[in-house]
């Protein structure tokens, strides 16, 4: 098995293409080891001290260091590649049978209101998630204030606590839907 590797805009934050699909549909983000237990491969790399994030996308994991690490990626990288590949090799599920990906309700939307969120959504899935998968992570929609204008994203992977990440959501992906939506006056992470 052969796993490449990409940097990220996160230096803190490597990407692995182990050459295979990871998620059939949808990501996974863990923030912890707690968040990673009902995942063998996540606990495999939490299991590595200086991990501190996971992220499964489409065919990517992406592995988050800890902030502050004096680690350097070039010791760090040959530990997670040896815990994906053991993984792989061994064929193992990537969810506990009882613990397989959640996702969050989201909220119900009614008239124009669930026309313009479905715009915002459509903009996001294929304007916005493939350019943010590219850099190993991804955006989730989490909500729209109508009154307010305000659109609410969740930055995950390499994205999330990426230096990067605040001016992507102001300065791209703001303006972009202010300029499809015209009811949209702000987006802001969650």
């Amino acid at each position: 098995m052969f796993i490449q590797t990409e940097t990220t805009p996160n230096p803190a934050t490597l990407k692995f293409l182990p050459g295979r699909e990871i998620m059939a549909s949808g990501t996974v983000d863990f923030p912890d080891a707690e968040a990673g237990k009902r995942s063998p491969l996540a606990s495999r790399l939490f299991a590595i001290p200086e991990v501190e994030r996971v992220f499964f996308g489409s065919d990517f994991v992406t592995v988050t260091k800890r902030a502050g690490e004096d680690t350097d990626w070039r010791h760090l990288k040959p530990m997670i590649l040896g815990a994906i590949m053991e993984h792989f090799t061994k064929q193992l599920p990537l969810f506990d049978s009882e613990a397989q990906a959640g996702t969050d309700a989201e909220p119900v939307y009614e008239g124009e209101e669930a026309d313009i969120v479905r715009e915002i959504k459509e903009l996001i899935e294929t304007r916005v998630r493939p350019a943010v998968a590219a850099d190993g992570g991804d955006i989730i929609f989490k909500g729209f204030d109508g009154g307010s204008g305000t659109v609410f994203l969740k930055m995950q992977g390499s994205c999330s606590g990426c230096p990067s990440s605040t001016m992507t959501l102001k300065n791209g992906i703001e303006n972009m839907l202010r300029h499809y939506v015209p009811e949209v006056s702000a987006v802001e992470a969650v």
